[in-house]
């Protein structure tokens, strides 16, 4: 069994991480860091100290009713891509740890769309 990170634990919930196969497990946010476990298989596991923690981008669907899934850019691993039970939950819990100016919002699926043709556009203009 692998050691937490953490010696104080906020939040512990059923969660699912996107790590090319999906992961099914449990997210623990405590005082250091952010610990995905998976339920099936020990060795499997995702620790992100909070210093490290570069933005959390959420995917927020009709207006806040709806967020499917969130992500947690890193300053040197990459992007992790989550989604759980509750996920405003989790958020509001990683905010206490997270600098609010560091939680950003995904682009909608008309804002990229919108980005394709404005680039197509300056493309043709060079």
């Amino acid at each position: 069994m692998v050691e937490s990170i953490n010696t104080k634990v906020d939040l512990v919930i059923d969660a699912t991480a996107f790590t090319g196969l999906t992961d099914y497990g449990k997210i623990m946010i405590g005082n250091n860091g952010f610990e995905f476990y998976n339920a099936r298989d020990t060795h499997k596991f995702i620790q992100i100290p909070w210093e490290e923690v570069d933005q959390v981008i959420a995917s927020v669907m009709f207006k806040g009713k709806w967020i499917p899934r969130y992500a947690i850019k890193t300053k040197r691993n990459g992007t992790f891509t989550f989604s759980s039970k509750n996920p405003k939950k989790v958020l509001r819990a990683m905010r206490e740890y997270v600098d609010p100016s560091h939680m950003v919002q995904s682009l909608s699926f008309f804002d990229v769309i919108k980005r394709a043709f404005k680039s197509m556009g300056k493309k043709k203009t060079n």
